[in-house]
């Protein structure tokens, strides 16, 4: 397993502790990612802020594992007041394009610092976004529906 860091992404407070990302085999796992910075919180109290900085760094993060933002397959949203789940949507929207990647959201008590409102975790497999051809899943489909007439 490899760990990874991105040069625009503060590294993980606790050397030795966790690692920000890993990379293992054609998998690439990103720890959660949020606005905290040495100076304050990126964005401030403003939601919306704190998930496009959030959703920054995952990028940065999933570029330097050598992968693209489509290769996610699944986020791990945790939000300090779900009331605010739109703002992390319109954020989410701006960065991926395309099949958006499987993801649950939670409410949480609190993150890590205060004044955080958002946490993104990811996962993905590195070219996943080359392997499945719209065709492809449609024959699949297709022959699914197949069998189950048969039966």
């Amino acid at each position: 397993m490899t760990r990874v860091a991105a040069e625009t992404v503060p590294e993980a407070p606790r050397p030795g502790m966790f690692s920000n990302a890993r990379v293992h085999g054609d998998q690439f796992f990103l720890s959660g990612m949020h606005a905290g910075a040495p100076g304050g919180t990126v964005g401030g109290a403003d939601t919306y802020l704190q998930a496009r900085e959030a959703f920054r760094r995952v990028r940065a993060l999933t570029e330097a594992c050598g992968a693209v933002l489509d290769d996610i397959l699944v986020l791990r949203v945790y939000l300090t007041d779900i009331a605010d789940r739109a703002l992390v949507g319109r954020a989410r929207s701006e960065v991926f394009s395309g099949d958006f990647p499987c993801s649950t959201l939670v409410e949480v008590s609190a993150l890590v610092e205060p004044g955080l409102k958002v946490e993104i975790e990811a996962h993905g497999v590195i070219g996943s976004h080359r392997s499945i051809r719209p065709t492809a899943v449609a024959d699949r489909i297709h022959t699914l529906e197949r069998l189950r007439k048969r039966s």
